[in-house]
């Protein structure tokens, strides 16, 4: 497993979720991506994304007007 980071602060969607759709296809199963972002949409659309996707939200949170959406890549990246 290795960790990675996405910076998508300052970003609106549907940016945050075509960034990290984007990372995700880079990374292997067992890898973890950290990603930040502003947008409060995000809480709701990377969870959405990743249940359509097979992969699990492993915590998400909001502090300060920053947002931390933690995701463990699961199954083939790319399908």
């Amino acid at each position: 497993m290795t960790q990675h980071e996405l910076d998508a602060r300052g970003l609106l969607c549907p940016m945050p979720v075509i960034k990290t759709q984007n990372a995700i296809q880079q990374l292997t199963p067992g890898d973890r991506l950290r990603v930040l972002a502003t947008d409060p949409g995000v809480l709701h659309d990377i969870p959405a994304w990743c249940r359509v996707n097979g992969h699990t939200i492993l915590s998400s949170q909001e502090q300060a007007r920053e947002i931390e959406v933690v995701i463990e890549v699961c199954g083939d990246p790319g399908e």
